[in-house]
């Protein structure tokens, strides 16, 4: 199979070829329809890796309507966003596999990297609905170069090849009636643990929305080691799967 249309990304953090931009919500310039933008936030260290958090929208969305997800996080954490823009109402995976939005993901990364270091150590693909589930396919299909999921009432799953081992916080709402966690959430999370990945699931009170209380978990799973010991995470693991 070619790897292109297993979701495979050629992308791999570089040295930057130019000056960084200034704070701010940049268009890249790289698309006349859905350009990709880039959320830059204030007091970025100069020359130095920087985090890099990718968050798709959900189906019908846009970047406008998913930035506000973690914006105020990328300014009080100091994190780039970068929100690429699906090229139809959803992403391609979803309608019928990897195709213009794998590519267009591809360009968007390469042109944040030729103005930021992007740290590999903190580099995390996130979501939620479609978003989620897009994050977290192509997050496992390219684990060797992300390094964290952040997925939120993600429907599905679809992956034709594995790469690495992405650290995944999954989350998912008890009263969500468009995608119940019952066959989505709670057997994402069993399957992930049961295939050896490091996972976080949390279950909250809310409907198919994500919860800012639990984006806050999240941004704390991103910058912080979740497992101290070995026994730590057997232990989590084992909650996990309990829950599940």
């Amino acid at each position: 199979m070619d790897p292109r249309l297993a979701g495979r990304l050629h992308f791999r953090p570089r040295l930057p070829s130019e000056e960084p931009l200034p704070a701010g919500c940049h268009a890249l310039g790289l698309f006349a329809e859905r350009d990709a933008r880039l959320y830059v936030p204030t007091a970025l260290p100069a020359r130095r890796p920087v985090p890099l958090v990718v968050l798709f929208h959900g189906g019908g969305g846009s970047a406008e309507k998913i930035l506000p997800m973690l914006a105020v996080h990328a300014e009080a954490r100091g994190f780039l966003l970068l929100t690429p823009q699906s090229l139809h109402p959803t992403w391609d995976l979803v309608i019928a596999g990897n195709g213009p939005d794998r590519e267009r993901l591809d360009h968007a990364l390469h042109a944040v990297a030729a103005h930021f270091l992007i740290d590999p150590a903190r580099l995390a693909f996130a979501g939620h609905s479609d978003g989620g589930s897009y994050a977290l396919s192509l997050g496992l299909t390219n684990g060797d170069l992300v390094s964290h999921l952040i997925v939120s009432s993600a429907g599905f799953l679809s992956v034709q090849m594995q790469a690495g081992a992405p650290r995944i916080f999954l989350s998912h709402g008890t009263r969500d009636e468009q995608i119940p966690v019952a066959r989505s959430g709670r057997r994402h999370a069993e399957a992930l643990v049961h295939a050896g990945y490091d996972v976080v699931y949390v279950e909250y009170d809310g409907p198919h929305a994500y919860d800012a209380n639990v984006v806050r978990q999240a941004m704390s799973f991103f910058f912080e080691d979740r497992c101290t010991t070995s026994q730590d995470c057997a232990n989590f693991r084992s909650n996990v799967l309990d829950q599940a």
